[in-house]
């Protein structure tokens, strides 16, 4: 399916809860839609990491890094691993690093920049939290869309209108 959210935003503006237009585009997947997973972290992508090593069909995961921009909570490696597993997309409140490479990878990824240190790696976080950034919030089992117009939200899937 080729998602437009002007149009999703046209045929169902009761529905979707739009981002403030932070976000930037990074993967080379431009756009990309899925039912959520959250992740809240803070400079550290450990739960990314085994996030995206697990099975990711139809799915879009969204990490609240607390729009941190001293380091990367994704980078090649990781989203070489979720591109495997499946996964639509991933949304970072936050930063990317190794943003050439992921650019090449058929992947969605929206950041909001870029860094190239590295996150720590503590363990520490939390998974499938409410998570509240942009002027949305994102509810796990909900759905978000994203392509270069912006990013929303929806409760149920949508389809692309006729």
């Amino acid at each position: 399916m080729d998602i437009v959210l002007p149009d999703l935003c046209d045929a169902y503006p009761d529905l979707v809860r739009v981002a403030t237009p932070i976000f930037q585009n990074f993967g080379g997947r431009r756009a990309f839609g899925g039912q959520i997973v959250t992740i809240k972290c803070h400079e550290d992508n450990s739960l990314v990491a085994q996030q995206v090593a697990l099975p990711g069909h139809g799915k879009v995961l969204v990490v609240d890094g607390g729009g941190s921009l001293r380091c990367g909570l994704l980078g090649d490696n990781l989203a070489q691993k979720a591109f495997e597993n499946h996964w639509q997309g991933i949304v970072i409140n936050g930063c990317i690093r190794d943003v050439d490479i992921i650019g090449l990878i058929d992947l969605g990824v929206q950041a909001l920049a870029c860094h190239p240190m590295k996150s720590v790696k503590r363990d520490i976080g939390l998974l499938n939290e409410r998570v509240t950034f942009g002027g949305i919030e994102c509810i796990p089992g909900e759905y978000l869309y994203a392509d270069n117009n912006g990013v929303l939200v929806s409760v149920e899937a949508l389809s692309m209108p006729d």
